[in-house]
């Protein structure tokens, strides 16, 4: 076994455990799960696929949710090669939110393949001359219900 795949089997054991234990964390939505229930104080991730050494991002963007629904709890970035010796490896953007009070929002996810996205990191937009053999930009939009 190399180190980056016992880093993962030790991961995926300690987040098993975890489980069974009922400490769990919070819940964790992917990509192709974009419909969210919550309850008041639950936390729960947005996690997307992301390798930023060939310029891929993924960002927060306007429409912004409801605060009084959800609230932002900032975003980070895991790699997959927990070990730094595979250059270029990608890994995992984490955003994480709280559900703040009943009501229904929607959290919209902007993906910035390289060159596929204008403006600073605050406020990204998807590129109006991205050069055509570049993947364009893409919203995903989540919607969450807070009961």
């Amino acid at each position: 076994m190399t180190r980056s795949t016992t880093g993962r089997a030790v991961a995926a054991a300690v987040a098993l455990l975890a489980l069974t234990a009922g400490c769990g964390g919070p819940a964790e939505y992917g990509i192709d799960e974009r419909s969210i229930t919550a309850e008041p104080g639950d936390r729960f991730t947005l996690t997307v696929d992301e390798n930023p050494s060939t310029g891929e991002r993924w960002y927060l963007v306007t429409p912004k949710p409801d605060a009084s629904v959800v609230r932002s709890r900032g975003d980070d970035y895991h790699a997959d090669d927990d070990t730094g010796s595979l250059v270029g490896s990608g890994g995992r953007r984490v955003f994480t939110f709280e559900a703040t009070g009943a009501g229904r929002t929607r959290i919209v996810l902007l993906h910035c393949p390289v060159y596929a996205c204008d403006g600073d990191r605050a406020s990204p937009a998807p590129a109006t001359t991205a050069p055509v053999s570049r993947p364009a930009a893409e919203r995903t939009t989540y919607t969450v219900t807070v009961k």
